[in-house]
This record gives C-alpha cells, structure tokens and sequence, in this order.
C-alpha cells in the first residue's frame, strides 16, 4: 500500500503556530508546509542577523526548519511560544556556525604557520655534525695520552675525578691538573672563546 507523500488535512489560516507545531511532531507533512510558511522569514532574520552573508544566512535557515521537522516533539508549550523555540533554534545555529568557522580560520592559521618553519635538512645536518666530529677528533689527537685517557674516563665513561684518578693510578691532583689542562687545549684548538 503506498503512503501519500501528504499527510493530514490542510491547515486553516486560523490554526495557532502551536497546533502546528503539534501537527509537525505527529509527522503532518501538510502543517509543516504551513509552519514553514509562516515562520522561514523570522528565522531567516534571526541567522541573517548573526551571520551577516546572505547565502550561509539562507543555508542555515534551512538546517533549522529542517530541525524544527525533525525535533517538533521536543516543543513544550509550557517552556514558551513556537515562535519563541523555533527562533531559539535558529539563534543557537547561527551562533554554532559562526563559532564553527573561527575554529576553522584558527586551524588553517596554524597550519599556515606551520607551513613557513623552515623545512629541516638533514643531509646538511648530518655533514655538519660529521665535520664537528673530525673537529674533535683531530683536536684530542693534539693531546698528551694522559690527557686524552682522564678525558675519555671522565667524560665518555662518567667516572669522577677520584675514579679516573684511581684507574690511571695517578694522584687526583695530577688527575684534575690534565682534565684541566686537557679541555683549554681542546677549547683553544675548537676555537671557542673562554
């Protein structure tokens, strides 16, 4: 058996905005033409107020009538007029569109920013951190063996001075004297300034 795409009986131009809104919740195809008729323009007013451009104006107005279809039964006549919830919907989803697009605008300038870091070139990093390696390396090379030995333990190993001093059997004095010694040559060959 086929439904007919309308239902219930045409509205009298007396019917209250109320009853139509009843009419919709119950699935009236008919009174929500007749409700969209009466109340497309205030909402339409409502969300052009907010949101200003013409054609988001127009598209939202839609979505809310289209939620006035779908939520009439939610309507309570003791909360307030029709007219009063159904501009309250239209209010709140212009007010969630305009929301909606500064969430937007702050993301695309966030990606925008993202966009100018300077791209990170890793071929060049890694030749530099090779050359400064070279660096090193030639420098600890200028360097007594004792030095060298003290510095490999206290700074490759982690030994304090009084473990690199017992493991090179050597007094601590002599230890700290060519760590000392050991990093102003390695300072003055790097070229670093003191």
């Amino acid at each position: 058996m086929k439904q007919a795409l309308f239902t219930g009986t045409i509205p009298s131009s007396r019917t209250s905005l109320e009853e139509l809104t009843y009419r919709v919740a119950s699935g009236d195809h008919l009174a929500f033409a007749a409700l969209y008729d009466t109340v497309a323009g205030p909402v339409l007013g409502v969300v052009r107020g907010v949101l200003r451009d013409r054609a988001q104006s127009e598209e939202v107005a839609q979505e809310v009538l289209l939620e006035v279809w779908r939520t009439a039964p939610r309507y309570r006549r003791d909360r307030g007029t029709a007219m009063n919830w159904i501009l309250t919907l239209a209010h709140r989803r212009a007010v969630d569109r305009v929301r909606s697009a500064e969430a937007a605008a702050v993301r695309e300038h966030r990606a925008a920013l993202l966009d100018h870091t300077p791209a990170y070139d890793e071929v060049t990093e890694r030749i530099e951190a090779y050359l400064e390696q070279e660096q090193v390396r030639r420098c600890l090379r200028t360097l007594t063996q004792v030095q060298q030995q003290a510095l490999g333990l206290a700074y490759y190993r982690g030994l304090t001075y009084r473990q690199v001093a017992e493991a090179l059997a050597l007094p601590l004095g002599t230890v700290k004297t060519r760590l000392r010694d050991g990093l102003v040559r390695l300072r003055d060959c790097l070229g670093a300034t003191a």
